[in-house]
């Protein structure tokens, strides 16, 4: 009689199911309004059964701070998890997991880095200094602007299509890998070099790069398609096959000085320690020659607005500037 009392008082334990702790009240009562939960209100858990099956999810604008709990729901493929109050978010439990939706958040941390199969992310409009998408081979949209990236690596993200990273303090960009790249939005950064010499340049068809101030050369495939194509850019922008340092246009080399630079009208040359005579050709980015002078003032008042290169000849040197026309 007293074993089959015990029998009978185990037994309640023994076929209790599974639960799924969630600490954040808000995210809890969502579930539970969705027959997700285990009837019990703000008791921290759910039943796991309920959740393991669950492929799609949406939780934006619910207030939640916390979304632990997510790791249980392991067949998930699509969150939306934005315009919450979300500081981290690990999703490395969620390997099926196909498009991320966390945007509007004060994330400062995201971890997708066993997420293999995801193919859009987007967290725009959050804290984050660091996102690592190494991992993330399938990504063809990646949406992260409006965050603080200071660097940003796209590698190994060849299947990319659509990058839009402006307004971060990125302080350089490569996509010289990502052939598939059709959507590039990189304005309002601290750029110093960009590289979109991906072999591919024709099909990328939305270019945005102004608001770079300290960005002057623009690695690409063909110098002509680009100047023609892509307008969106700063007036010092200029773009190159082989862009190299130095990066700023105002730099000089070795003992040449121009100034005003950028300059209107007309721009003055300076030799330090050279009183003899020069000679300056004017040619613009495409290598046509527009004039030659030799005086150490240059009129610039009929061309367009852009950069143009001097080559100036002095004593037994020949040397190469370059100047903004404003």
């Amino acid at each position: 009689m007293k074993k089959l009392l015990l029998i009978a008082l185990c037994f309640p334990l023994l076929t209790l199911a599974q639960q799924t702790y969630v600490p954040d009240d808000n995210f809890e009562a969502h579930l539970e309004a969705r027959g997700m939960g285990d009837g019990i209100a703000n008791n921290d858990s759910v039943t796991t059964s309920n959740i393991v099956g669950i492929t799609r999810l949406g939780v934006s604008n619910q207030t939640i701070s916390d979304l632990t709990g997510i790791e249980d729901f392991t067949a998930l493929t699509d969150l939306s998890c934005s315009d919450n109050q979300l500081t981290s978010l690990d999703v490395s439990n969620n390997t099926a997991l196909t498009s991320l939706r966390c945007f509007s958040n004060p994330l400062t941390s995201l971890d997708v880095s066993n997420n293999t199969a995801l193919s859009v992310l987007v967290c725009y409009d959050n804290q984050l200094t660091t996102l690592d998408v190494s991992n993330n081979t399938a990504l063809t949209t990646l949406w992260c602007y409006d965050n603080q990236l200071t660097s940003l690596d796209v590698s190994n993200n060849t299947a990319l299509t659509t990058l839009r990273c402006y307004s971060n303090q990125l302080t350089s960009l490569d996509v010289s890998n990502n052939t598939a790249l059709t959507d590039l939005h990189c304005y309002d950064n601290q750029l110093t070099s960009l590289d979109v010499s991906n072999g591919n340049n024709q099909n990328l068809l939305n270019f945005n790069v102004t608001s770079n101030p300290n960005l002057t050369c623009i690695n690409v495939d063909d110098v002509n398609y680009s100047t023609t194509n892509w307008t969106n850019i700063d007036a010092q922008h200029y773009f190159g096959a082989n862009c190299s340092s130095p990066n700023s246009v105002q730099e000089i080399i070795n003992t040449i000085s121009l100034y005003p630079n950028p300059t209107s009208q007309v721009i003055t040359i300076s030799i330090e320690n050279f009183n003899g005579n020069i000679q300056t050709e004017v040619y613009d980015l495409i290598g046509n020659r527009l004039q030659i002078s030799n005086e150490t003032t240059i009129s610039l008042q009929d061309y367009a607005r852009g950069i143009y290169l001097l080559k100036v000849a002095y004593g037994d040197r020949v040397e190469e500037v370059k100047v903004i026309k404003d």
